[in-house]
């Protein structure tokens, strides 16, 4: 497979990057070229560096609680350019949102205690997975 281009973003109003800065770093220390926007980033920040970076992958962390309504906007978004990009979102996120964020497509929920390599493993599984859907006949 070719180097996996990951855009790790920080959508709303969270001010804590730590997490974000640290995914970032380990997936790029895992062979992922990595792009990170910072902070305070809106949903058409977000989509609109999808677009101009490219990406395989987006990756949300968020810890404000908003997760629900910034995936569903960024998604909502994407969606409407005829952008399928497949998306994980990291933070403090309750199970109940968790299962809540999959359903809605959201490719993987990563919590604290996640591994870098764990985070690295999913999401070559979860790009392998969507390859081989879009390549199934209709």
């Amino acid at each position: 497979m070719d180097i996996i281009r990951v855009l790790v973003a920080k959508p709303g109003l969270d001010g804590h990057d730590r997490g974000a800065k640290v995914v970032a770093r380990g997936l790029r220390d895992h062979g992922f070229e990595v792009i990170y926007t910072g902070l305070h980033q809106t949903p058409e920040m977000v989509v609109n560096a999808v677009i101009q970076e490219d990406v395989d992958v987006v990756g949300l962390s968020i810890l404000s609680g908003a997760h629900i309504a910034l995936v569903e906007s960024i998604h909502r978004m994407l969606k409407g350019k005829g952008i399928k990009k497949p998306i994980f979102v990291g933070g403090i996120i309750p199970g109940d949102d968790a299962k809540r964020l999959k359903k809605m497509g959201v490719m993987e929920v990563f919590g604290p205690g996640a591994t870098i390599g764990e985070i690295a493993d999913r999401i070559r599984e979860g790009l392998k997975k969507a390859k081989r859907k879009t390549k199934r006949p209709s």
